[in-house]
C-alpha cells in the first residue's frame, strides 16, 4: 500500500485522527494487500480457536444439570406464567415491555406447549403437570452462550489480543451469576444478550468511520438502533445501553463538527440526519412493533384487565369484569374496596379513645376502618348534594360532589382536621349524625379514567374520595390499629392527594346482580387505537415500576451490588437439602472492581503528568485506554449508577448487565497492565512532533503478550475457576450438603443460605 492512496491520504490528513480510537479501521489495509496481523501480534491460539474453546464451555456452564430442579424458581413463577398467557390470548399486566416474554411464548409454542400451568408458586413441580420447562429453558440458556460470544467478538473488534479476548469471556463463562440466571425461565439473559450485541453493532459501524454511508456503514449503524430498540423492549433499563450509545454518538459528532477537521457543514447534516434516522426513528418503530405484536395476541379478557382504563377493557373479549360492571346512581349501597391493600371501607359503632397511643386527644368519634372481609357494616349510600329528579334513577360523574352514609349505622362518612391515630400528619376519619356539620361530610368523586368515560362504575372505574373542606384524600395502608381498633386497618385522610394508592374501586351495589342485568344486555367489543393502547400501557408500566415499594427479604442496596455482600435465594427443597441461590464470582467481581480502581488511578496519575509536560503512556495506547475502555467504563457506570436514584425494591440480579460489562473493562485494563505494557509500539508513532497530533499507523501497532502475560490470564481463571467451582453446589443446586459445608460455603456473614443452622 503506498501513500497514493487516495482515502489513506485523506485520513493522514485529519490532524485530529490522533490513533482515533482502539478500533482500528483495518478493512482498506485488507482490501490493498497489507500483510496485517491485527494489535495482537502473533499468538500460539487463533481467535477462532480460542472462540471455539471459550464457547464449549459456556454450553457445558450453562446446560449443566439443566432439567434441575424440576420445580418452579423464583422468578419463573411470573415468566413462565407471562408466557401462557400469550399461549391462550389472555390479557395480563407487566411493568416490562413484551419482547422476552414473546420469545419465551414463541418457544413454547414451538415445543407444542398449550399454557395449561398456571406457575403458581416456588416449587410446583414440571413433570407432574407436564410442562416442557427443559425447553424453555433452553431459550435463555442458548442465549447466554451467545453472550460470551458476543463479548468475544466485542474485544476482538475492540483490537485486543487473542488473550485478553479469550480472559473477559472466560470470565463471564465462570461467573456464577450468569450461570444462575441466565438459564431459567427469566429475562436477563435476552437483556444482556441484546445489551452485548448493541455495543458490538456500534463497535462494527464505529471502525467503519473512514468509509462513511457505504452499504457496510449503513448496516452496522442501523443495526446498532435495531439492537438497541431489542434490548429496551425486553426491560426499560435497556434505556442504560440507548444512553451509553448516546454519549458516544454525542462525542462521534462532536468531533465531525470541529472546523479543523474541514467537513463541509452540509456533510455533518448527512451524518446527523443518518443517526437521527438509524438511532432514533427506527429504533421508535421497533419498539412500538413488539406493543403492536403484544395487543394482537392478547385479545381475551384476563387478570391483567384491572391496571387497564375502561375504555382498553372494553376492547377485550370475553371481559368478567365487564359483565360485573354496573353505572352507580344517586341512592345506590355500594361496598368500597381498596386494591391496593385488599381491604373494605368499613365502619361500626365503636369510637375511637380518648387519647391515642402517644397522648394525643382524638375526636372520640366512630371508628372508619378497613377489613379483608365484606359485611354488613361496610356498606355505603351514595347521597346527592344537588337537585335531581326523583322520576329517575341519575348515574353519578366524575368530579360530582356526594355524601356517603354509613348504611349500619345511619351516619355520614367524615374526616377534619383532628390527627389520625397512627399518622399524626394525616387527618382522622370519623362519621356523624345526619345534618350536623355539613360542610365537613362533602367528597368530590375524582374517576382515574374519565377521559374514557366520565360515569361512576363497579370495577371498572376507580376513584379517589377527595374531601372539599380540607382537600385530603380518603387512603388506607397496611398498618393495623391497637386493640382498642380490633386489629382493623388503620384509614386516614391523606395530604398527599397524587399518590397512586388513594384510588378506590366499588365493587358491588347492593341488591343487583350485575351479572344478570348484564346478559341481558348487548355487550359489543370496542375499539381502540393502537396508540391510545400503546401510550396508556407505557404510563401504567412506570407508575406499576415506580410503585414497586414492598419490602422482600432479599431486597439489596445497590452499593452492596459489585461486593456480593447479599445474594438472593431461588430455590430451596428441605428434605434433601438443595438450594439455588444467586450470587456471583467472589473472586471475579471483587477483581473487576479492582479493575476500575486501577483505570481511574492510572487516567488520573496520567493527567497529573502530563499538566507536568510529562508523557507516561505512548500516544496510541493512551488514546485506547481512554476510548475503548472509557466506553466499557461508562457502559459500567450507566447500568449501575441509575438504581441509587430508583426508590422501588431492588435485588442482586439487576447489577448482571453492569457485571457483564464490568468484565470489558478488566479485559481493557488486564491489556494495558500486562501486554501493552510489555512491548509498547513507539514505533507506530508517525506524524509531527506535536504530541496532540500525533498519530499511530495499525499496522504498526502490534502488542506481543509474553510469559508473563499469559501467567497473569492463568492465574486471573484459575481463581475465577476455582471460586465458580466451590459456589457450583449454591448455583445448579446440588443435593446432599451437610450443613457444615452449607456453613463453608458462606463466605460472607451477611449471605442468607437455606440451612445453615
Amino acid at each position: 500500500m503506498t501513500s497514493s492512496d487516495p482515502k489513506l491520504r485523506r485520513r493522514r490528513a485529519d490532524p485530529l485522527d490522533a490513533g482515533s480510537s482502539s478500533l482500528i479501521d483495518i478493512s482498506e489495509e485488507k482490501k490493498k494487500g497489507a500483510s496485517y496481523t491485527g494489535p495482537q501480534g502473533p499468538s500460539p491460539i487463533s481467535h477462532r480457536a480460542a472462540l471455539a474453546i471459550v464457547t464449549v464451555l459456556a454450553c457445558i456452564t450453562t446446560f449443566y444439570k439443566i432439567w434441575h430442579p424440576a420445580e418452579v424458581v423464583f422468578d419463573e413463577v411470573h415468566f413462565g406464567k407471562f408466557a401462557g398467557f400469550y399461549l391462550k390470548r389472555t390479557y395480563f399486566f407487566d411493568v416490562h415491555p413484551p419482547l422476552a416474554k414473546l420469545m419465551l411464548a414463541a418457544q413454547g409454542y414451538l415445543l407444542g406447549y398449550d399454557g395449561h400451568f398456571d406457575f403458581g408458586n416456588i416449587g410446583d413441580n414440571y413433570i407432574e403437570n407436564n410442562v416442557p420447562y427443559i425447553g424453555l429453558r433452553a431459550l435463555p440458556a442458548t442465549l447466554n452462550v451467545l453472550c460470551v460470544v458476543l463479548i468475544y467478538g466485542i474485544m476482538r473488534e475492540s483490537g485486543y489480543a487473542v488473550l485478553t479476548c479469550a480472559l473477559s469471556a472466560g470470565m463471564y463463562v465462570l461467573d456464577n451469576s450468569a450461570v444462575a440466571q441466565n438459564r431459567l425461565i427469566m429475562l436477563d439473559s435476552m437483556l444482556v444478550f441484546y445489551m452485548l450485541s448493541t455495543v458490538y453493532s456500534y463497535i462494527r459501524f464505529r471502525k467503519l468511520r473512514y468509509q462513511e454511508f457505504t452499504r457496510s456503514w449503513w448496516f452496522w449503524l442501523v443495526t446498532t438502533g435495531v439492537m438497541m430498540a431489542m434490548t429496551l423492549s425486553v426491560k426499560l433499563v435497556g434505556l442504560f445501553v440507548v444512553a451509553t450509545i448516546g454519549i458516544c454518538v454525542l462525542v462521534d459528532l462532536w468531533e465531525l463538527l470541529d472546523i479543523r477537521r474541514g467537513l463541509p457543514m452540509n456533510h455533518f447534516v448527512k451524518h446527523f440526519n443518518a443517526r437521527a434516522i438509524a438511532l432514533i426513528i427506527v429504533p421508535v418503530f421497533v419498539y412500538m412493533f413488539w406493543f403492536y405484536i403484544h395487543f394482537a395476541i392478547l385479545d381475551q379478557s384476563g387478570p391483567g384487565d384491572t391496571f387497564m382504563s375502561s375504555a382498553f377493557q372494553e376492547t377485550l373479549k370475553n371481559s368478567a369484569i365487564k359483565m360485573k360492571s354496573l353505572d352507580i346512581h344517586y341512592g345506590d349501597e355500594i361496598l368500597i374496596h381498596h386494591p391496593g391493600t385488599d381491604v373494605y371501607l368499613h365502619s361500626h359503632t365503636t369510637k375511637y379513645p380518648l387519647r391515642y397511643d402517644d397522648g394525643r386527644i382524638s375526636s372520640q368519634g366512630q371508628q372508619v376502618t378497613g377489613i379483608k372481609e365484606a359485611d354488613a357494616n361496610c356498606y355505603w349510600r351514595v347521597k346527592a348534594t344537588k337537585d335531581i329528579p326523583e322520576e329517575k334513577r341519575t348515574a353519578v360523574k366524575h368530579n360530582d360532589v356526594i355524601q356517603l352514609e354509613h348504611v349500619a349505622t345511619g351516619t355520614n362518612l367524615l374526616t377534619h382536621d383532628v390527627a389520625s391515630p397512627l399518622m399524626a400528619t394525616n387527618e382522622e376519619v370519623t362519621t356523624v349524625e345526619q345534618g350536623k356539620r355539613y360542610n365537613e361530610t362533602l367528597f368530590r368523586v375524582v374517576l382515574d379514567d374519565h377521559n374514557n368515560g366520565n360515569t361512576w362504575s363497579t370495577h371498572m372505574k376507580s376513584f379517589k374520595l377527595m374531601h372539599m373542606d380540607t382537600k385530603v384524600a380518603i387512603w388506607t395502608r397496611d398498618k393495623a390499629l391497637p386493640e382498642w381498633g380490633m386489629l382493623q386497618q388503620d384509614v386516614n385522610g391523606n395530604k398527599n392527594t397524587q399518590e397512586r394508592s388513594n384510588f378506590w374501586v366499588a365493587t358491588e351495589i347492593k341488591g343487583l346482580n350485575a351479572t344478570e342485568i348484564n346478559m341481558n344486555k348487548k355487550k359489543d367489543i370496542k375499539t381502540m387505537s393502537f396508540f391510545k393502547k400503546f401510550f396508556e400501557l407505557q404510563g401504567r408500566m412506570l407508575r406499576h415500576n415506580s410503585g414497586l415499594t414492598k419490602p422482600h427479604p432479599y431486597q439489596s442496596a445497590p452499593i452492596t451490588w459489585p461486593f456480593l455482600i447479599r445474594g438472593i435465594s431461588y430455590w430451596s427443597k428441605n428434605d434433601t437439602r438443595e438450594q439455588i441461590y444467586m450470587t456471583g464470582n467472589v473472586f471475579g467481581w471483587w477483581l473487576s472492581i479492582g479493575g476500575v480502581a486501577v483505570y481511574a488511578g492510572v487516567m488520573l496519575a496520567d493527567t497529573l503528568a502530563r499538566r507536568r509536560g510529562v508523557e507516561p503512556i505512548d500516544e496510541p495506547l493512551r488514546h485506547r485506554f481512554i476510548s475503548s475502555a472509557g466506553m466499557f467504563l461508562i457502559l459500567w457506570l450507566a447500568h449501575y449508577l441509575p438504581f441509587f436514584a430508583m426508590g422501588r425494591s431492588l435485588f442482586l440480579h439487576h447489577y448482571l448487565p453492569a457485571a457483564t460489562c464490568n468484565y470489558l473493562l478488566l479485559g481493557a485494563v488486564f491489556q494495558f497492565m500486562f501486554i501493552d505494557g510489555v512491548d509498547s509500539p513507539v514505533s507506530a508513532l508517525e506524524g509531527t512532533t506535536n504530541t496532540k497530533y500525533r498519530r499511530f499507523n495499525p499496522l504498526l501497532m502490534v502488542a506481543h503478550p509474553s510469559k508473563y502475560s499469559y501467567l497473569a490470564a492463568f492465574l486471573i481463571l484459575a481463581g475465577q475457576a476455582g471460586m465458580f467451582v466451590f459456589l457450583s453446589p449454591l448455583t445448579y443446586g446440588s443435593p446432599g450438603m451437610t450443613v457444615e459445608q452449607v456453613i463453608q460455603h458462606k463466605l460472607l456473614n451477611t449471605w442468607d443460605l437455606q440451612f445453615a443452622k
